[in-house]
């Protein structure tokens, strides 16, 4: 036996004794690179001209989106399947064929209605980026905004991910959201509620959980977390996470925690704060 098949059996061994980093029927769980491509294909809708590499002129723009929309709903219904086999799978023992087909008509319906979503994502989208560019005297231009601002990017993924989310998909909107983590140190579960015109200047090291509930005209720094007084299991089905009224400010570091925690329309959060409970609307919060 040569020394490669040694190395290799010590590998095919360890699939057997630590099975739960295995993914052998791959086939039958969502791909994270598929899943990578189709938000960069949903984000060229989003943004047409500024995602890709592709021209794009008025002549050949229907074309090119009647090409993307195709891809990305044939790509998006077979992950959302294997995603809703695979938990239906974990949670009741079984795949047969009737619940095969039945996963294959809801991740087609989900895919279709994330399709229709675009032009309302797209709005909110546009006040994110217009709230970015009067939010920031840097930003030269809402063009800048949308081609070099991690907190952007971070806002438009969380709006795709937050939609599949609320419709049920599981693991799908979580590889997004991580990705997109990754990519500009901004954490943000699919599962919160974020309103309209929501800014995240210098983005890195943000993070906002599951049950935060955002409204409309926030505008938070770099080190800011919205996260839980808990980490308890337990809570899981629980609001953990703070809610932030309209028209706040939160500055660099802050941290807020509780699902009982508001934070009142209008109030500035100052730098590196920590906060558990409530603050009354209006109040200006300094360490």
């Amino acid at each position: 036996m040569t020394n490669i098949d040694k190395l290799v059996d010590g590998i095919m061994d360890s699939y057997e004794k630590h099975g739960l980093v295995n993914r052998n029927d791959a086939e039958n769980f969502p791909n994270r690179q598929t899943v990578v491509s189709i938000l960069s294909d949903v984000q060229s809708l989003i943004f047409p001209g500024f995602r890709t590499e592709e021209y794009i002129d008025p002549v050949n723009i229907r074309y090119v989106t009647g090409q993307k929309v195709n891809s990305i709903i044939a790509k998006l219904t077979k992950e959302i399947q294997k995603a809703l086999i695979y938990t239906m799978t974990h949670t009741k023992g079984s795949s047969d064929n009737i619940e095969n087909s039945h996963c294959f008509a809801l991740a087609e319906k989900t895919a279709l209605a994330l399709i229709e979503e675009i032009p309302e994502i797209r709005r909110k989208v546009q006040l994110d980026t217009i709230a970015a560019f009067n939010g920031d005297p840097a930003a030269k231009s809402n063009e800048e905004v949308i081609l070099s601002y991690p907190g952007l990017e971070a806002i438009v993924v969380h709006r795709i991910a937050h939609f599949l989310y609320k419709n049920g998909v599981p693991i799908i909107p979580r590889i997004m959201s991580e990705h997109v983590h990754g990519k500009t140190g901004v954490d943000i579960h699919p599962g919160a509620t974020i309103g309209e015109s929501f800014f995240i200047d210098h983005a890195t090291g943000v993070v906002i959980g599951e049950t935060t509930i955002i409204g409309n005209n926030v505008k938070i720094y770099q080190g800011v977390t919205l996260g839980a007084l808990s980490v308890k299991k337990s809570l899981q089905d629980k609001k953990r996470h703070p809610t932030i009224e309209d028209d706040v400010t939160i500055y660099a570091g802050a941290t807020i925690l509780g699902g009982d925690t508001v934070i009142g329309k209008g109030c500035t959060i100052g730098g590196n704060t920590w906060i558990t409970k409530s603050v009354p609307a209006g109040s200006v919060i300094t360490i």
